[in-house]
Parts: structure tokens; C-alpha cells; sequence
């Protein structure tokens, strides 16, 4: 009889492509490329249309079956966060995010094992980038996932430490991290999509909203004291954050409208292209739980500017420049990195060689092994 792991695949079609629908989708394909003999992944989703449920089964070549619940996903959020949960929510079951069928469970007599993942603790400590809907829900199926999960998953030791501070899980807790997408990769047709962006020559590269903790903010302030030189700023982001404006917040800077673009979500291909062709890239976020941009810079050879955020320190591992965070003059020191980057072309180009280096530590067939693993241990 086969071995089932079951994974909850309904992140991969959120509204808005994030971390977590990517995460899930990396790492549910790598679970199916390195499941071991006699082993067979399945999905569970919430009540998706066909159109949704065939985007998945496309994405997951090799997944044994997809299960569909009743309820659609709002539904099914609030329901297993008040721990109802279907007659599937037994057996092997791992989710790449909080949201699972958490429920009082005998591993030793139903084989019932409950692994859960754990991104970041952005719900407690900024409250505000999230709705109070969002928050509520976090802190509802953290107390779930310490009363049932078996295991929590955390990107990095970080967050681990972050979220000892919360609850107690004694030895459950496993750091095992996520790497560059599988489809990141420069397409043949660069330079037409560089045209068909508008990338300039060169230019620094930031990812982010105008939401306080990414950092945007202190950045382009930072740029416009003159800390560095006179480039265009891009960034992977959307142009607004409630009420506030790229435009009006480079305009208090005194930076020229056409210095700060925001290019919003991108295509795999274009995003290539962007993190390639960039002269240095920035990640000036406060607070993060593991930062992929980080890798996916670094995997194109693009020269790294980063907070001292620990868990951007603990992913950069030395490849990138780190900036102490602090509300006072952290604008002028991001400047004052991304001018020490521009200025010295030696540098950039031992910073190329290192943060390539670094990229290559991180492998989704890494870490898919290591979820098997720990489900075997379990």
C-alpha cells in the first residue's frame, strides 16, 4: 500500500501571486519529484472552479489526485479555524502555510501526522501591514497549531527564534528554507522585453510597497539627500499604499518624477530580466521572514543591498551589504551602500561572484527532501 502525503495546494491560486502561492506550488512539485519509493503526493483544495482546479493539476505534473472540499475558501478558513475539519483531514497531511485542517489527532492509532508552516510573525509584530481580519485569523490557528500540529516548518532560525516568543512548541519546530523558482530563468527574448518595460541603462532595483515596514520610504529619502548616484529607482511593487503615492512620496524627497517608478507584478520572465539588468538591488524591508528577492538576485549575479533584518542576514549570509535598520539616518545609510556598490566596479564584481555562490545553497529539492524526511522521523 502506498504511502500518501497529503498537501494543501489551495494557496497556488490566490488572487494576487505572492510568497505563499509560490512557495506552495515550488515546493508541492518538488515533494512529487522526490517522493520516496512507494510513496504518492496528493492536493486538497477548497471548492475552486474547474478552470482553478486544472490550473493546479497543470502546475502539479505527477500529483496522484486532487481533492476538492465543499466549502469555498473563506468557508473553509473559518471552519477549520473553529476545527471542523472533512473526513479527509487524516493520514500524512502538510501544509505550506497556517491554513490546515488542525484537529485533535492520535498519531500512534489513525497514523494521523500534522505538519504545518510558518512564514513569518509580520501578524504580531506589524499589525497594520495585514487586515484585522487577517490578524485575527493568524493568531487564531497559531493556538490551533500549537494544541494539534505535530511539526511546524519555519523558513529560518530567525523566525524560529520570533516565534519562541509567542508559543512554546518544545522540539517541533524545523527550519527548513525555500529557494529561487524552478521558471526564473532569463528568457532568449531579454532584450525585447527590456525594451518593452522601458529599463533604462542602469538603475537600482528596490522590492516593496510604500507600506512602512518594507523601507521603501527611507530609501527614496535616502536618494534624494543625494547618498548616490543620479540612477532611476525601479520597483517590484505597486505604486500606491492606501492613500499614499509613489510619485507624491519621491516628490517630498525632491527627486524628479521620472527618477521612481513602480513596475508592479511581473511575469518569471520579465522579473528575469529586471533582476538581471539591474546595477545594484535593494531589499531595505524591516522585517521579513525569510526573503526570496534576496536569493533571486543573488542568482543572477545583481549586487545585494539588504537591512539587517535577522532573518535577511541569516538568508544573505554575508554575500549582500547589510544597513542597521533605525528610524534615524537608515535612508541616508541604504544611500550610502547602494553608492559604494556604483562606485567601485571591483566590488560589484566580487559581490556578482559571491552572491551567485550564495543562491546556489538553496535548492527546492533540498527542502523537499528534508519535508520527507521529517514526516518520515515523525
Amino acid at each position: 500500500m502506498a504511502t500518501t502525503l497529503r498537501v494543501i495546494v489551495d494557496q497556488m491560486v490566490t488572487p494576487l501571486p505572492n510568497g505563499i502561492s509560490r512557495y506552495a506550488e515550488e515546493l508541492t512539485r518538488a515533494l512529487i519529484q522526490t517522493a520516496p519509493k512507494g510513496c504518492a503526493v496528493e492536493g486538497i483544495v477548497s471548492a475552486l472552479p474547474p478552470e482553478k482546479v486544472a490550473a493546479i493539476e497543470d502546475a502539479l505534473p505527477g500529483l496522484a489526485e486532487l481533492h476538492r472540499t465543499t466549502l469555498p475558501r473563506r468557508e473553509l478558513s473559518a471552519a477549520w479555524q473553529l476545527g471542523i475539519v472533512p473526513s479527509f483531514g487524516s493520514g500524512m497531511i502538510h501544509s505550506p502555510s497556517l491554513l490546515a485542517p488542525l484537529h485533535r489527532h492520535d498519531r500512534e492509532f489513525d497514523a494521523t501526522q500534522m505538519v504545518v508552516t510558518i512564514h513569518d510573525t509580520l501578524a504580531w509584530t506589524h499589525p497594520k501591514s495585514f487586515t484585522p481580519t487577517s490578524v485575527a485569523w493568524h493568531k487564531a490557528m497559531l493556538k490551533r497549531a500549537k494544541k494539534h500540529a505535530d511539526a511546524i516548518v519555519v523558513p529560518t532560525h530567525a523566525v524560529a527564534e520570533q516565534l519562541s516568543e509567542l508559543a512554546d512548541f518544545g522540539d517541533r519546530v524545523r527550519v527548513i528554507p525555500g529557494a529561487v523558482a524552478s521558471d526564473l530563468k532569463l528568457p532568449a527574448d531579454a532584450e525585447w522585453r527590456a525594451s518593452k518595460l522601458d529599463l533604462p541603462q542602469e538603475y537600482i532595483l528596490a522590492v516593496g510597497s510604500l507600506d512602512p515596514r518594507r523601507g521603501i520610504t527611507p530609501l527614496i529619502n535616502g536618494l534624494g539627500n543625494g547618498g548616490a548616484p543620479d540612477l532611476a529607482l525601479l520597483i517590484l511593487g505597486p505604486d500606491t499604499w492606501g492613500e499614499i503615492s509613489l510619485a507624491v512620496v519621491a516628490d517630498e524627497a525632491g527627486l524628479p518624477e521620472d527618477r521612481v517608478r513602480a513596475l508592479g507584478y511581473l511575469s518569471d520572465e520579465d522579473l528575469a530580466v529586471v533582476l538581471a539588468r539591474a546595477s545594484v538591488f535593494v531589499y531595505p524591508s524591516l522585517q521579513e521572514g525569510f526573503g526570496l528577492p534576496l536569493i533571486e538576485a543573488f542568482s543572477f549575479g545583481t549586487p545585494v543591498v539588504h537591512s539587517d533584518d535577522p532573518a535577511l542576514m541569516e538568508v544573505a549570509g554575508g554575500a549582500g551589504i547589510a544597513v542597521e535598520r533605525g528610524k534615524k539616518g537608515y535612508g541616508e545609510r541604504l544611500a550610502d551602500a547602494v553608492a559604494s556598490v556604483l562606485s567601485d566596479s571591483e566590488r560589484a564584481g566580487r559581490m556578482r561572484i559571491v552572491g551567485q555562490d550564495r543562491a546556489r545553497a538553496f535548492s527546492w529539492r533540498d527542502s523537499a527532501e528534508r519535508v520527507w524526511a521529517l514526516h518520515a522521523d515523525l
